[in-house]
């Protein structure tokens, strides 16, 4: 398996079997959060970008960056729901970071490096270290149960996980191509993952 630095995952077509699993590295439930990436897509319709998911019933959405129209993106925290709305996406490249952390419970997006406004999840518990984090699809089970109209058709690079809430500065970097630091749950630099169906990898 090749590593990702300098390279594109393209999802060219609707489906529910095609995904990229992340394999993570985590040792101790998550009372923090953050995941960032770069997509590029022409749908209209609602996605899923990142699903993280946990065994148990209920526990699908964990936590999940699900796009619903060009001017709104739902952020799921332990199943709880949250709508953003943000300037409507042009053709182009998408910078989305989304931030978390359990203490406060304050939920944070960034696109394009802005800023929307906070928002406060309920008092629920941390995240647990069994998970399943995938690219392009919504887990409606741990590890698939998929839907073809949610599916992500496009493309994603640059996909950093920590286990920590990001600064704002920080966010802004990686959304103006500067330097930041790579994810220490996963990394574009040197993560492992395994790709599922027709998905296609290329140079950028």
């Amino acid at each position: 398996m090749f590593a990702l630095e300098g390279k594109t995952i393209i999802f060219p077509r609707e489906t529910a079997t095609d995904n990229v699993i992340l394999k993570h590295t985590v040792s101790k439930p998550l009372m923090q959060l953050t995941v960032c990436l770069r997509s590029f897509t022409e749908l209209t319709r609602n996605y899923a970008l990142f699903s993280l998911a946990t065994p148990g019933t209920g526990k699908d959405n964990t936590f999940l960056i699900f796009p619903t129209s060009p001017n709104t993106v739902s952020i799921y925290v332990n199943q709880e729901e949250f709508i953003f709305k943000v300037d409507p996406a042009a053709l182009d490249w998408r910078h989305t970071c989304v931030a978390w952390d359990y203490e406060t419970g304050l939920l944070q997006l960034n696109i394009d490096g802005k800023s929307y406004p906070r928002k406060v999840t309920k008092k629920g518990s941390p995240i647990g270290t069994e998970m399943s984090v995938i690219l392009g699809q919504e887990q409606d089970t741990f590890g698939g149960g998929f839907e073809t109209a949610q599916s992500f058709i496009g493309e994603i690079r640059e996909v950093h996980v920590w286990d920590w809430v990001l600064p704002p500065d920080a966010m802004k970097s990686f959304s103006h191509g500067y330097w930041f630091p790579h994810g220490n749950i996963f990394s574009w630099k040197d993560g492992t993952y395994e790709i599922k169906g027709g998905i296609v990898v290329v140079e950028y």
